[in-house]
C-alpha cells in the first residue's frame, strides 16, 4: 500500500509549497559564514558537523554559507550526509536596496513567495522543509554588516513555514545601532533557542538569560593542534591587516617593539595565519627583521592543526586564535584593532578566564604575560555549557 503525497499548496505565483513526508530522515540546515575562509568561521563549522556526526549521522545536513564550494573543500567528510548551498546568502545579497530592516522583510517574503526570487526557488523550498534552522555561531550578524540581519529572516520565515525549529548560537551581535537592535530583538522573538557569546550581544537583545559562550567551546579539547608541540616556537604571533583602524605599519612597529621587548629570539618566533593574505601582509613589513621566524600558512593550519603549546607566548589580534591558543594553556596578549568590535571579543574570552592580557593601545608595550590560558575547570565548564546548548537543539 503506497503512502498518500506530501500536501501540496500554491503560493500566489503559482510555486507549489511541499511539506516534507513525516516518515523520513531529519534534515538539519545550518546558516554559518565558512568557506572564505576565516580559521573561526571554519573551526565552528567544523565543530557543528562532527558534533552532528557523533549524535545523528543518519540526518540531512546542509550548510548555507557565502563560499560553499570552498567550505565543501575544506569541511569534506566531517558529517557523512554533509552538503553546501548559499542560498540565505544570496537572497541577502540580492535583495532591493532598503537598509536592514528592508531586506530583512524582502527576504522573509521570498520565503513565504519564492516567485520573489525565482533563481533560488528549489533552495529556498529546501530551506522550508528543514526540521532545525541553526544560526551557528560567530559576528557575522551586526551593524558592520547589517545585511546579514536577513539571514535571521530567512531561518524564522522558513521554519514558519516548515513547522520545524529557528536557533541561533554563539552569536556576537555588536556593534548595532537601537534601529538595528530592534530589528534583532523583533526577529529573535521567533527563535526556539537564543544563545550569544558576550554581554554585550545580550544586552542588545534586552536578554540577560541568552549570555552564553562562543560556539568553539563545543569542541575544546579535540582542537585539532599540531601534535610535535617541542619542535614549535615559543613565540607566536597571529596579525591581521583587515577590520583595523590602525595603519599596518603601526602594528608592525608594536609587534616588533613587544618582541624585543620580551627578549625574543627571532629564529623562536611563529607568526600563523588566520585568513589567506590578510595575516600576511603585517608580516611581511617585519619579516627582515626577523631572520629564522617560521611562517604557518591557513592552509598549513587546516591541513595540520594549530601549532599551540602551554610553554608559548602568544601575540593575536584574531579572536579564535586567542580562543584556541588560551584553550591549550599558553599565555598571550590579546590585541584590539577596532574597539567596537574586537576589544567586546577579546573581552568576553578574558572575562571567561583566559587570563590573556588586553591591550587596545599600539604605544602601550605589554610586559611579557606568564599567567597561562584558561583553567582546565573553567574550560571545562565553558564546555558543558555550550553542550547543554547542543542538547537543546538536537536530539541525543
Amino acid at each position: 500500500m503506497t503512502s498518500a503525497p506530501p500536501a501540496r499548496r500554491i503560493t500566489p505565483a503559482g510555486y507549489p509549497r511541499t511539506r516534507r513526508p513525516p516518515a523520513r530522515r531529519p534534515l538539519y540546515y545550518l546558516l554559518g559564514t565558512a568557506g572564505h575562509p576565516n580559521y573561526g568561521d571554519e573551526l565552528i563549522a567544523s565543530i557543528w558537523l562532527r558534533h552532528l556526526a557523533r549524535i545523528a549521522p543518519e540526518a540531512d545536513v546542509w550548510l548555507d554559507c557565502p563560499v560553499p564550494g570552498s567550505a565543501a573543500v575544506l569541511l569534506d567528510g566531517l558529517h557523512p550526509r554533509a552538503r553546501f548551498t548559499d542560498t540565505a546568502w544570496r537572497l541577502c545579497a540580492e535583495a532591493p536596496p532598503g537598509g536592514p530592516w528592508g531586506k530583512a522583510a524582502w527576504v522573509q517574503s521570498a520565503l513565504e513567495n519564492p516567485g520573489l526570487a525565482y533563481r533560488w526557488v528549489n533552495g529556498i523550498e529546501l530551506m522550508a522543509s528543514a526540521d532545525v534552522v541553526h544560526v551557528i555561531g560567530g559576528g557575522y550578524v551586526n551593524g558592520i554588516w547589517p545585511h546579514h540581519i536577513g539571514l535571521l529572516g530567512a531561518a524564522a520565515a522558513a521554519t514558519r513555514r516548515s513547522g520545524g525549529r529557528a536557533v541561533l548560537t554563539g552569536q556576537g551581535f555588536t556593534p548595532v545601532d537601537e534601529a538595528e537592535a530592534s530589528l534583532l530583538r523583533a526577529l529573535v522573538d521567533r527563535f526556539d533557542v537564543v544563545d550569544v557569546r558576550d554581554a554585550a550581544s545580550a544586552e542588545a537583545l534586552r536578554m540577560p538569560q541568552a549570555q552564553g559562550v562562543d560556539d568553539a567551546f563545543l569542541g575544546a579539547g579535540t582542537f585539532p593542534h599540531v601534535e610535535h608541540t617541542a619542535d614549535l616556537p615559543r613565540y607566536m604571533l597571529c596579525l591581521q591587516s583587515d577590520m583595523t583602524e590602525h595603519d599596518g605599519g603601526d602594528l608592525a612597529a608594536f609587534t616588533l617593539a613587544t618582541l624585543r621587548a620580551w627578549n625574543a629570539d627571532p629564529a623562536d618566533v611563529g607568526i600563523v595565519e588566520g585568513i589567506p593574505g590578510q595575516d600576511r601582509a603585517v608580516f611581511g613589513l617585519i619579516e627582515h627583521a626577523l631572520p629564522g621566524a617560521r611562517f604557518f600558512p591557513f592552509s598549513e593550519v587546516w591541513r595540520s592543526g594549530m601549532p599551540v603549546a602551554p610553554h608559548q607566548t602568544w601575540l593575536s589580534t584574531r579572536f579564535h586564535v586567542h580562543l584556541v591558543a588560551a584553550a591549550a594553556g599558553a599565555s598571550g596578549v590579546a590585541v584590539s584593532l577596532n574597539p567596537d568590535y574586537y576589544t567586546t571579543k577579546h573581552g568576553s574570552l578574558v572575562e571567561l578566564g583566559s587570563h590573556w592580557q588586553l591591550v587596545e593601545d599600539l604605544t602601550d608595550v605589554p610586559k611579557p604575560p606568564d599567567g597561562g590560558g584558561f583553567d582546565p575547570e573553567a574550560l571545562a565548564g565553558h564546555t558543558r555549557r555550550k553542550a547543554a546548548v547542543a542538547a537543546r537543539i538536537y536530539p541525543g
